[in-house]
């Protein structure tokens, strides 16, 4: 089989990160959720304590298990358990769903070992599930050694951009979405009422918030995870350590909401190479749209390196596309050979027919 390559380029614009700015926090990170492009950073590398925002992993670890519907009973492991708690009582009985709603809004700390407890089999083993589960999503700069955060005994690391990874997987989920977005959730066990109000406070303040968890020890300091949605833009936000963190978030986002809007790069219904050495088309599978300002517009560029296969057939990979940031690859996309279909006999025919 011959092979020969053709370079073409046949789209051109221009992008940058909107510029750095001073913010509280320790450490940040601003990711658009769906390209996972990073619009702010600082130190988002550096390995800090995480405190409650580590229930994020448990509760997504939880949810992907399948076992929402399950009646989990309340055992000892609650008894050793201080901090912020929704107080469950030894021998009580909840739906995992619900308990996910107590660890999430009320950060219960409780909770959230009777869960790992529940899942895992034991913590530890639950606490390996994390771990793999960080590892699997990319997050190279975690480690969990407990599902609630507490840092007196054992301790959780990571980083703003892992975190931020992190919130990008679990709000892919419709579950974790519903529960981190809910404002208030009333449950009756068979032992007593509960009625808990998100202590993610961002909810209630800024108007674009759709969920997120906070977090605070002595040691690491106010940590926080928010996530928010304004015209065709999703965005997360993590700080670490961040005594203004509410007003750090809403900074963030606004300057991200006035300065970018998602612009389709390439789209599988408008993909077109001309000039090329096939008869027949060449495709894409895939949409790509990515966060633009007003002038990045310019300067973004689409190279495509096409193959020419002297025999082929229908779905042959003939090529890629690859989308440019500067002298930086941001995507490849994957190009195909589409080889019409021949008409059969009576097609054909019908194909003739007026009538």
């Amino acid at each position: 089989m011959k092979k020969k390559r053709i370079l073409i380029l046949f789209l051109i614009l221009w992008l940058i990160p909107f510029p750095a700015k001073a913010i509280s926090a320790h450490s940040a990170v601003l990711m658009d959720l769906d390209s996972g492009r990073i619009l702010f950073e600082k130190k988002k590398d550096e390995e800090r304590l995480i405190a409650s925002i580590t229930k994020i992993m448990t509760c997504i670890v939880a949810i992907e298990a399948n076992k929402l519907e399950d009646i989990v009973t309340v055992d000892e492991e609650v008894l050793k358990m201080y901090g912020s708690n929704i107080y469950l009582e030894l021998h009580e009985k909840m739906k995992l769903k619900d308990l996910l709603y107590g660890l999430m809004l009320r950060s219960g700390n409780d909770a959230a070992v009777v869960i790992a407890n529940y899942i895992g089999g034991s913590e530890e083993n639950f606490v390996a599930m994390m771990n793999q589960k960080a590892k699997e999503i990319g997050m190279t700069h975690t480690i969990y050694r407990n599902p609630h955060g507490l840092d007196e005994e054992t301790e959780n690391y990571s980083t703003a951009y892992d975190m931020a990874l992190l919130s990008q997987y679990a709000m892919k989920n419709p579950v974790y979405r519903e529960i981190v977005g809910t404002k208030k959730y009333n449950v009756q066990s068979e032992k007593k009422a509960y009625s808990w109000t998100n202590r993610n406070q961002f909810l209630f303040q800024y108007k674009y918030a759709t969920g997120g968890k906070t977090g605070y020890t002595p040691r690491a300091g106010k940590t926080l995870v928010t996530t928010a949605s304004s015209g065709n833009l999703n965005l997360t936000a993590v700080t670490l350590n961040d005594g203004n963190q509410y007003q750090t978030h809403q900074d963030l986002y606004e300057e991200a909401f006035q300065t970018y809007q998602n612009y389709i790069i390439l789209d599988p219904e408008h993909f077109k190479i001309d000039n090329n050495f096939y008869s027949d088309k060449i495709v894409i599978k895939n949409r790509f749209q990515y966060p633009l300002s007003e002038p990045e517009k310019e300067e973004i560029k689409v190279l495509v390196e096409l193959n020419k296969l002297d025999h082929y057939q229908d779905g042959d990979e003939v090529g890629v596309a690859k989308v440019f940031l500067k002298d930086d690859v941001i995507h490849e996309e994957k190009l195909y050979v589409e080889v019409p279909k021949k008409k059969g006999f009576w097609e054909w025919l019908r194909s003739l027919a007026w009538w």
